[in-house]
């Protein structure tokens, strides 16, 4: 492996860890926002919701057009849309502007990430050197969302509109290295029934709706109906698409590819353990800032250790992998996220870090063990024609899986919060924590079916000269 594949491999996982940093440091900048700009607290969460509507709505059509219309093309076009409208959301003087700003930034994300991830895909052959790279690329990605803690307290410090500028900085410098690294590729095939526009549509609007209808369950109390018929529209539209897929002659989405079973439980494991997470670190956000007083820098560092995993994942677990098998190895980060949450339950009113650190420093293990190793079995044995695709639904459950982490324990904490004393709100925070624990409870039991299937198999060590280090 030369200079200029190492060279392609470091801009792929610039911008998957710009768009980890991106989400990070905006939940930092909340507060910041809301004062300057005079925000409401319906406002002000949509400024998240409009980031998550887009990521998740457009993501399954991100993944296929990167198979269709070309890998490069697709990373190079979004990653200047997420460019131009980062730089727009720091500019903006009302609610609306960010609301716009923050949802093309999520479109661009949902058609960059599935397309950075095939393009690693396509870089690397199966065996010893994608297991490596796609490693270093995960240990990147989940390092965006601790270290994105950090910066954003630091960026906010300075002012909230850095927290857009920055990333503003990072994505000129991805795009001016990635056109001279990343060589031009041949043209794909066009399907021969035409582009599946009808079928894009559809499931792009099922995807809306769906994502739509998780985030209004964060206000459990409001308009049940409204929550109701978003869910019910969603599932129609997916009916729909589905109907449309089976007569197309040239489908979004190959049906068929859903009938794999290890597919499917990675997905699901993707969903429940990126949800957890998503949870958790809203509630230990909301414990050390409103309940301890603690400053958003302050947090950002309590969760730095959490980023032992940029140096883990390309490190140790390949190795692990390689000894163990891939599912062997998630089913161990799994387990480790679990007891990570158990060990926060019985959080305290004047916790010292001490008593915390176990819990980061498992949950920075688990991602290690976990991350990488799901995002190897999404693409594993996955036609080369249909990569992006396989990106597409892993990054889609993921946001799926954020969306739900947050909805879940907002709605237990608002539930269970009876009146407004400290008491009151530690106990409804102990209670939402159950949350987390749960769903990675669950993945560990998902991935349990699969430890028998021929992906459990244990790749063969990497021979001297195929070592990437």
């Amino acid at each position: 492996m030369g200079a200029r594949a190492w060279g392609v491999l470091y801009v792929l996982c610039g911008a998957i860890f710009l768009e980890g940093i991106d989400v990070a440091m905006l939940n930092v900048a909340l507060p910041s926002i809301r004062a300057d700009l005079g925000l409401s607290t319906g406002m002000l969460s949509g400024v998240v919701s409009a980031y998550v509507l887009g990521y998740g709505g457009f993501m399954l059509l991100g993944g296929r057009a990167a198979d269709l219309l070309g890998r490069r093309r697709m990373f190079l076009l979004w990653l200047t849309v997420f460019l131009v409208f980062s730089g727009l959301g720091g500019l903006a003087t009302e609610g609306w502007m960010l609301l716009v700003a923050r949802f093309v930034t999520g479109v661009a994300a949902a058609f960059m990430a599935p397309a950075g991830l095939s393009l690693v895909t396509a870089h690397f052959p199966e065996g010893p050197r994608r297991t490596k790279a796609l490693g270093v690329y995960a240990g990147t990605a989940a390092g965006g969302f601790s270290l994105g803690l950090v910066a954003g307290g630091l960026l906010a410090s300075l002012g909230w509109r850095w927290v857009f500028f920055a990333p503003v900085i990072l994505s000129a410098l991805i795009l001016a290295a990635a056109v001279p690294l990343i060589g031009r590729e041949d043209a794909p095939p066009r399907p021969a029934g035409g582009f599946d526009l009808a079928g894009a549509l559809v499931v792009t609007g099922a995807m809306l709706l769906l994502v739509y209808g998780v985030v209004r369950l964060e206000h459990p109390g409001n308009d049940w109906a409204g929550t109701a018929g978003a869910f019910a529209g969603g599932l129609a539209a997916l009916g729909a698409f589905a109907a449309i897929e089976r007569r197309s002659a040239a489908p979004l989405v190959r049906l068929g590819i859903l009938r794999s079973g290890s597919l499917v439980r990675t997905n699901a494991g993707a969903l429940l353990f990126i949800g957890s997470f998503a949870g958790f670190q809203f509630l230990v956000t909301l414990y050390l800032q409103e309940l301890r007083g603690w400053s958003a820098l302050q947090t950002g560092l309590a969760m730095l250790v959490v980023g032992v995993d940029t140096v883990l994942a390309p490190t140790l677990t390949p190795r692990l992998v390689a000894r163990f098998g891939n599912l062997r190895v998630l089913f161990g980060g799994l387990v480790l996220a679990a007891v990570a949450y158990a060990l926060f339950l019985p959080v305290g009113p004047d916790w010292a870090y001490a008593a915390m650190l176990p819990t980061m420093a498992l949950l920075g293990l688990a991602f290690s063990l976990a991350y990488g190793p799901l995002t190897m079995a999404a693409t594993d044995g996955v036609a080369e024609h249909e990569q992006g695709l396989a990106g597409g639904l892993l990054y889609t459950a993921m946001q799926f899986g954020t969306a739900l982490g947050l909805s879940a324990v907002t709605a237990v904490n608002v539930g269970a919060l009876a009146g407004g004393s400290p008491q009151d709100a530690l106990g409804a925070l102990r209670a939402a924590l159950v949350v987390p624990v749960t769903a990675a409870v669950v993945a560990a039991v998902v991935t349990a079916f699969g430890l028998r299937t021929r992906g459990s198999v244990p790749a063969p060590e990497p021979a001297p000269a195929e070592s990437l280090t």
